[in-house]
């Protein structure tokens, strides 16, 4: 596909056939191989350079990047220096001592310290600039790359670089973008809207022909143009569609998290990994995030949202704003490996799952005859004398009592005795004597039930 767009595009081409250090390997196969996708070198009698290399140990690196300077050279292709700079944001971060910084490779022009810039809604009057080995450098020309300090705001990853006359014309054109953005998001929330409106117009239309259509019909059988009544109304509630339900197909629990990190292309890989977790149970929502580390006002931005969590990666928080998190109960996860803290955050998801408990059956046992027994003050009860079948009757345990496989009654335990002792508990063989709270209708036959309280493992779904 890459031969293909750069066939299309009609540009120059140069092959480099990389590992040709390894034992056994036949660069004249894959020049072979090449041929398929319209790749003839110069070998085989085309006018493609390939060259032979080995990244491993720098064999043929010079001799390729000899080779791209000639065929620029022959090609005459030349950048322009001498008008107002281009370049993409490649990496932005806050930086302790520098502030906002970001890293910019020029396309066209040539930036230089005292410039102002535009990249998306952060304007920039360059305050200082480092080459990748830390050196400070006056200017960069195309095809160079910068480190920039002087950033008012922090710019995204991938924001177009743009130079600016003055100032005023960069607040101007930074102050537009975020009004138009603003609008755009306006814009769209109202669309949304609309289209909600029309949706519930042409349910309502059709609902009201269904009526009329529905009244037709009962004049029509009354008349005796119908022979048989026509059949009710289906009740429309719009949980079918979710229309009039939307929260029919939302999770029923959230977990609100803030975000920050060092760079903002590590923020971004963060928050995209959150949004491929598992969410029809519970969902992980963005709520803020940010670049540099964590500060008190992202507390208070968690504090304002029920069991909001600070993510904290590649950045740490101070001790002063820790202490503020703790007071607040605001919890902060730091990590600095990806796959370790998406797997902290499903067990936190997990966490806030509620526990689901099943009844299991632990015992079993069958009423062998029934006993009336004076209680205080001449009273009389029945005490079912059983024996366990199967398994083990606790006396704190739910219990059913059943009849031909009917449930007649669920409750508690109020007398549980071995001839005069109160037990706890009754094990298989065991016979014993039961009373219930609130039901005295026991029968010889009868199959008493004891059941715990089973807690089944929680998952993400």
């Amino acid at each position: 596909e890459a031969i293909q767009h750069a066939l299309d595009a009609d540009v120059p081409i140069i092959v480099a056939i990389n590992k040709c250090d390894k034992a056994g390997v036949d660069p004249s196969q894959i020049k072979e191989e090449l041929l398929q996708y319209g790749i003839q070198t110069e070998d085989l009698g085309g006018d493609i350079q390939a060259v032979e290399i080995s990244a491993l140990k720098g064999t043929g690196v010079d001799e390729l990047s000899e080779n791209i300077v000639t065929l620029a050279e022959v090609l005459d292709l030349r950048a322009e220096v001498d008008i107002p700079v281009h370049a993409t944001v490649i990496e932005s971060q806050v930086e302790k001592g520098h502030g906002n910084i970001a890293s910019v490779l020029v396309k066209r022009g040539t930036l230089s310290i005292g410039d102002i810039i535009i990249a998306g809604t952060a304007w920039c009057k360059v305050r200082n600039m480092t080459d990748d080995r830390g050196n400070s450098v006056s200017s960069v020309g195309p095809a160079g790359a910068a480190r920039v300090t002087g950033w008012k705001e922090i710019p995204q990853a991938g924001d177009m670089v743009l130079q600016a006359e003055s100032e005023a014309q960069a607040k101007s054109v930074v102050n537009h973008r975020v009004e138009k953005r603003k609008n755009k998001s306006q814009l769209a929330s109202i669309s949304s809207m609309n289209d909600k409106r029309r949706e519930t117009h042409a349910r309502e239309n059709i609902e009201r022909a269904e009526e009329k259509a529905h009244a037709r019909a009962v004049r029509e059988y009354y008349q005796g143009i119908r022979s048989s009544y026509p059949d009710p109304l289906e009740k429309k509630d719009g949980s079918e569609e979710g229309v009039d339900n939307p929260e029919a197909n939302k999770p029923a629990l959230l977990l609100p998290i803030i975000v920050k990190g060092d760079v903002s292309g590590t923020v971004e890989a963060v928050e995209a990994a959150l949004g491929r977790l598992p969410n029809k149970k519970i969902k992980p929502v963005v709520l803020n995030t940010g670049v540099g580390p964590v500060s008190e006002s992202d507390v208070a931005i968690a504090s304002s949202s029920e069991q909001c969590v600070i993510i904290a990666f590649n950045v740490k928080a101070d001790k002063k704003t820790q202490n503020v998190a703790k007071r607040q109960k605001v919890q902060i996860m730091s990590s600095r490996i990806i796959y370790k803290l998406l797997e902290d955050v499903e067990q936190l998801m997990l966490d806030r799952l509620p526990s689901v408990f099943v009844d299991d059956l632990q015992g079993e046992a069958v009423v062998q005859q029934i006993f009336d027994i004076t209680m205080k003050g001449n009273k009389t009860a029945s005490i079912a004398g059983s024996r366990v079948t199967s398994g083990l009757l606790t006396k704190s345990a739910k219990t059913s009592v059943l009849r031909n496989d009917k449930v007649l009654y669920t409750g508690e335990i109020s007398s549980f005795k071995n001839v005069k002792s109160d037990i706890f508990e009754a094990s298989k063989g065991q016979e014993f004597g039961i009373a219930f709270d609130g039901f005295e209708d026991l029968r010889q036959g009868d199959v008493i039930q004891s059941f715990r309280q089973k807690e089944l493992p929680k998952k993400l779904e």
